[in-house]
């Protein structure tokens, strides 16, 4: 059972990259987008890192919002 949740958690990180564009953007390049990760990272461990973190998360519920009223349509 756990491991089919690590599964399938691996499988929703995995989409949020390709949903963000960046498999597209580094032309499926995985040292490039492992690259950009570690970067980012690094970024977080530094001195801003609560700013940082919640503009990203701001950022992402923006998107993620976006998303799910523009599936919905007009009714």
């Amino acid at each position: 059972m756990a491991r089919r949740e690590r599964t399938r958690h691996l499988i929703e990180l995995g989409g949020l990259v390709q949903k963000a564009g960046l498999v597209d953007l580094t032309d499926d390049d995985r040292a490039t987008l492992y690259g950009a990760m570690l970067d980012l990272a690094a970024r977080v461990q530094g001195d801003d890192a609560s700013n940082m973190l919640a503009l990203w998360k701001r950022r992402g519920k923006r998107a993620f919002d976006a998303e799910a009223n523009a599936g919905a349509g007009p009714t």
